[in-house]
C-alpha cells in the first residue's frame, strides 16, 4: 500500500499588489510550528494534540520539533495509521505498521491492551524519542527510547522501528490485517527507508488509542 500525502494546511491567496502589502508581523518560533487549524479534520487529530502536548512535557529530550510521528492504534491494522506529520509545512504521509501480538492475542487486527512489561510481546503506548540506526536481525532498524513510565523499558526489550514481510498489501488482501510484532512498530520493507529518513534522530513518536 502506497503512503499517502495529505495536506492538512493551504496558503491563503495573496492581496491584490496594489497597494503594496504592509510586511507581514514576525511570528514568535513556536507559533511557526503549530500546524494550520484544519489539521483537526484529520482523523488522527486527537492523537496530534497528545503528541504537541508530550513535545513541550518532554522538550529537553527533544532535539528536533519539526516533525512528528503518530502511531494510531485506535485504527485496525489494515489502516494506514502511522503518520508522520510535518508541522512546519502542514503536511502528512501515512503508512501501515504492525502491533504487538501481546496486544493482540486473538490475531483480531486490532490492538486491545498495551503492556510496558518485558516478556510480553506487546506494544507500549506514550512518548518515544526516534535514536540511531543500527543493522540487526531485520536489517535496518531504528533504536527507540521511551520518556514515560509506561514505555520506559522500551530500550530493554528492543522495541524498534524496523522492516517485515507481514506489513503488506498482499497480508491485507489475504487476511484482511496484518500480521504481528513482539511489540515493535514495524514498517513494509519498501517503505522502511522513506520512514527512517523523514524521522531521523532526535524527534518524537507517540503511540496510544483515542
Amino acid at each position: 500500500m502506497l503512503p499517502r500525502s495529505v495536506a492538512f494546511g493551504a496558503a491563503a491567496k495573496p492581496a491584490s499588489p496594489l497597494p503594496a502589502p504592509a510586511p507581514a508581523p514576525v511570528v514568535p518560533a513556536a507559533a511557526a510550528l503549530s500546524p494550520p487549524p484544519a489539521y483537526a479534520a484529520t482523523p488522527y487529530a486527537r492523537l496530534l494534540d497528545r503528541a504537541r502536548a508530550a513535545l513541550d512535557n518532554h522538550g529537553g529530550a527533544i532535539a528536533l520539533r519539526d516533525r512528528v510521528a503518530l502511531a494510531d492504534f485506535s485504527a485496525a491494522s489494515r489502516e494506514l495509521r502511522f503518520h508522520i506529520v510535518d508541522l512546519v509545512a502542514g503536511r502528512a504521509n501515512s503508512y501501515l505498521v504492525a502491533h504487538g501480538r501481546g496486544s493482540d492475542p486473538a490475531h483480531s487486527g486490532w490492538l486491545h491492551s498495551f503492556s510496558n512489561e518485558p516478556g510480553s510481546l506487546a506494544t507500549s503506548d506514550g512518548a518515544y524519542r526516534t535514536g540511531e540506526i543500527y543493522y540487526g536481525m531485520h536489517g535496518a532498524a531504528m533504536r527507540l527510547a521511551g520518556l514515560e513510565v509506561r514505555n520506559s523499558n522500551a530500550e530493554a526489550r528492543a522495541i524498534v522501528i524496523h522492516g517485515a514481510d507481514y506489513v503488506s498489501e498482499n497480508q491485507i488482501a489475504t487476511w484482511g490485517k496484518l500480521g504481528r510484532s513482539e511489540g515493535c512498530f514495524a514498517v513494509a520493507p519498501h517503505i522502511l527507508p522513506h520512514v527512517l529518513g523523514q524521522l531521523g534522530s532526535g524527534r518524537l513518536l507517540y503511540a496510544d488509542k483515542v
